[in-house]
This record gives structure tokens, C-alpha cells and sequence, in this order.
């Protein structure tokens, strides 16, 4: 397939658009200056201010060149209603393929214009990318995805998840599998636990109406932290293309279960109440502007999970993000096993520490704790941690999505059965949330956040 020569986001005029697609875009642009796209952004209302948006977007990240330029000069607007046939047939109409329609758009309104969409003559070069969530449920999931599947082809259909481009996660890939003194280690005999942690400083920051009806759980776990855990845990790939890593990453969540058989053994929910945190004060969650308390949204949500393959059965996967936390960790950790001897004859006993492996997300940062010293050393046993930074992305996470969208790429995007199982995963939590099985705790903004059996 060419690559896209038209970029039509849908539902143009909401936040995302502004605060990471574009500037992703220009990332993108900036790092490849040979491309030509143009942006065509469109909504329900007219948005003269575009080529004023898009610049500023660009601007933002400092991209400049002559493909941010033409991107630039030819952005455009179009007045469009997705849940129109007359709208979307003389938008098509009006726009030089190969074109993608970006959904950044709520699964409700993206299903709507699926269905509409259906009864249109398309392009048959048309690409289809849709924003996360996929759906709002198990359910739902499996119907937008046949509805998509109807429009186009699986490999011209993108289900977009940034983590999946952030260059941390990225690093991954390199780490497990250009690495010969790692990879054999990455196993149950190996391996004692796993942790994918995403824990923020910031509060709803003006996002009641999205998050009061979603949590912590279906914001976070259900789609990136779980798609974060697939691509760490797969099986090394005989190549790194859309025909293995799909295959491989949702071969992990097919084998996922919750750890013990039982949600409600480890999984932790729990609300932010008032506090200080990140410089600032923040109320209680149910007097943020938008919430509706007796919905009982969590904001912050733990489980832990068995992936139950040969490789990685009988180790435990946990998955935590919280929000208001006052002491955030945004990392992936993977704690070995502690080597096959007590060490008692070391001075002062106990128990070696086990060797650590930590990989930031934010931060972009690689640490390996280790152990040194020994019994003929005065010190006794000390611990050691190497630490180095990653090089500078070149890419934003959304530039890295988007650089797969535009040139029809789809090896970090997510198949339509990864994101149903995604969901089979979280309902299972979800339904001990909902039982009462797993109480909602509360935790002062600026705190840990809560913890199993107690705040």
C-alpha cells in the first residue's frame, strides 16, 4: 500500500487532537521531511481557527522542515456530521487518497459512523484508524469490531494505543531480544515477578465527563498496561512485522488470567480524597467538577495476573496506575530469583537481594540492581545499581503511531481479538469491583495510594 497522502481526523475539535495527535504528527514530519500529507480536520461545527491549531500543534514540539511546511500551508477544515451518509459520502468526495480516517471520536459515535459508513461506496485504498477505547465493554468491542471489519480489511485497520510508540515501551524490543545475557532469563525459571506500574501526580485535570464514567481500570489497565505486558512476555518473533508481533502479543492475553483464579485475591481499588499533591491542593475526587459520587469511579486499580503459557506460568504479573499518587513510579520491574543458596555464611545473614531490572517510561531510564561484595570483604554484601538514560527519541509516541498508520504498518497497533481479550480480562475485575468483593478504599491525594486489607 502507498503511503497516506491525506490525514482526516474525525472529531478534530476535542483535546486529544491538539495535545498529542498533531504535535505527534509534527514529530513525524519533522524527522522524515520527504513526506507530504495533508491534515484535514473536521467536526460538527465549523473550527476556522485549524490552520492556526495545527500550527501551534507543530510549533509546540519545534518540528520545521518542508514536510511540516506543506503540512502546514495545506491544512484544511471540513464541516462534517460522521453520523450522516450525505456529510461523510461528500467528504470522501472531497479528498485526495490514500486517505485515513482518524476516529478520535467516543466508541459510540465511532460504531454510529460504521454503520453509516457501510452504505457508501468507500475508497479502496481507505484506511481506517481508531482511537482508543475500543468499545466500552466486551460486547461492544466485538460488534465495532465487526462493523470495521465490514469497511476494511484487518490489516488496513488500526486500533491506536500511544503506549505502544512510547519510545520506553519500544526499548522493549531491543532489550529482550538484542540482548543474548537477557533473553534466556526471561522465563518462570528465571523470573520471580513481574510489575507494570503507571502511577500520576495529576488529578481529573478538567476530564470528569470522560474518566467519571471509565476509571482507573478501563482507562489504563485495560488497554495499555495490558498491551505493555503482551509485547514484554511474547515469544521472540521470526520477524518484527505486522504478520508476528500482532499474533505473538495477543497470544499472551488469550493465556491471561487473574492471579489465583479470583479477581478479588489481589486486586485493589480505591478514590482519592483531599490532599496535596504535585504543587498543588486537590479536593476529594467527589467533589471534582463533573463526578457523579455514587457512580464509586476508582482512581486508582491494581490486579495481578498469570500469563499461562510454558514460558511464563506461575508468575505473578501485576498491573497498578493511579491517580493524585504522591510518590509516582512510571516503570516496568522484573525481579529475578534469588540464586539457589542462602549465603548464611555471609556476614550479618539474611537472604541475598534479588537482582532487578527497571525500565522507565516516562523517564526513559534503564537501571539493573546487582549484588557485589561477599565474606572476605569487610563490607560484607552491597548493592550495586547501573543506570544510564536511553538516547533522545527522535519520535513522539504518537509520532511512532502515526509513522505505522501512514504507511500502513500495523505492527504496533492492536488487533481487533487483542482488544476483545483486553476487555475478557478487565471483566472479570470489573465484576468483583462491582460485587463488592474488592471494596473501594479511599487514600489522601499526596499518599501511596491504598493497599490490600486496608488504606
Amino acid at each position: 500500500m502507498d503511503s497516506i497522502r491525506t490525514l482526516v481526523i474525525l472529531g478534530a475539535s476535542g483535546d486529544l487532537t491538539s495535545r498529542l495527535l498533531l504535535p505527534g504528527l509534527g514529530t513525524l514530519l519533522s524527522t522524515f521531511p520527504e513526506r507530504r500529507v495533508e491534515v484535514v480536520g473536521t467536526a460538527r461545527d465549523d473550527a476556522p481557527e485549524w490552520p492556526a491549531t495545527v500550527a501551534d500543534a507543530f510549533a509546540s514540539v519545534g518540528a520545521e522542515g518542508p514536510a511540516v511546511e506543506h503540512a502546514r500551508e495545506t491544512a484544511r477544515w471540513v464541516r462534517c456530521d460522521v453520523t450522516d451518509a450525505s456529510d461523510l459520502r461528500a467528504l470522501l468526495d472531497d479528498v485526495a487518497g490514500p486517505v485515513c480516517l482518524y476516529f478520535a471520536l467516543p466508541p459510540a459515535v465511532t460504531a454510529a459512523a460504521c454503520e453509516v459508513m457501510a452504505g457508501l461506496d468507500l475508497p479502496e485504498d481507505l484506511v481506517l484508524a481508531l482511537e482508543k477505547p475500543v468499545g466500552t465493554d466486551l460486547a461492544s468491542a466485538r460488534e465495532l469490531n465487526r462493523l470495521v471489519g465490514r469497511l476494511v480489511p484487518e490489516e488496513r485497520t488500526f486500533r491506536v494505543d500511544h503506549f505502544l510508540g512510547m519510545p520506553a515501551v519500544l526499548d522493549l524490543v531491543g532489550l529482550r531480544f538484542a540482548n543474548r545475557m537477557l533473553e534466556p532469563l526471561l522465563n518462570r525459571e528465571h523470573v520471580e515477578s513481574v510489575e507494570i506500574v503507571f502511577d500520576e501526580t495529576l488529578g481529573l485535570e478538567g476530564r470528569a465527563q470522560f474518566y467519571d464514567a471509565t476509571g482507573a481500570l478501563r482507562d489504563m489497565v485495560q488497554s495499555h498496561l495490558l498491551q505493555v505486558m503482551a509485547l514484554l512476555l511474547m515469544e521472540p518473533p521470526a520477524s518484527f512485522d505486522q504478520a508476528e508481533i500482532p499474533v505473538l502479543t495477543g497470544h499472551v492475553l488469550r493465556a491471561t488470567k487473574p492471579w489465583g483464579g479470583d479477581p478479588a485475591l489481589t486486586a485493589v481499588r480505591g478514590r482519592y480524597t483531599a490532599g496535596h499533591v504535585g504543587g498543588k491542593d486537590l479536593p476529594d475526587y467527589t467533589a471534582e467538577e463533573g463526578v457523579d459520587p455514587g457512580r464509586g469511579t476508582e482512581t486508582f486499580a491494581q490486579v495481578t495476573l498469570e500469563v499461562d503459557t510454558w514460558r511464563w506460568n506461575g508468575v505473578p504479573v501485576t498491573l497498578r496506575s493511579g491517580k493524585a499518587v504522591g510518590s509516582p513510579r512510571q516503570e516496568v520491574v522484573v525481579t529475578f530469583r534469588r540464586p539457589p543458596h542462602a549465603y548464611a555464611q555471609f556476614p550479618h545473614g539474611g537472604e541475598v537481594a534479588p537482582n532487578v531490572l527497571r525500565l522507565g517510561l516516562e523517564e526513559e531510564r534503564l537501571g539493573l540492581e546487582l549484588n557485589v561484595g561477599g565474606p572476605f570483604d569487610s563490607r560484607g554484601m552491597s548493592r550495586l545499581t547501573l543506570s544510564s538514560g536511553t538516547a533522545e527519541p527522535g519520535l513522539s509516541a504518537y509520532g511512532s503511531v502515526l509513522r505505522g498508520v501512514l504507511d500502513g504498518d500495523p505492527a504496533f497497533s492492536v488487533r481487533g481479538d487483542a482488544a476483545e481479550q483486553g476487555w475478557r480480562i478487565v471483566e472479570e475485575v470489573l465484576a468483583a469491583f462491582d460485587d463488592g468483593r474488592v471494596p473501594l478504599q479511599e487514600y489522601p491525594a499526596g499518599s501511596d495510594g491504598p493497599v490490600r486489607g486496608g488504606a
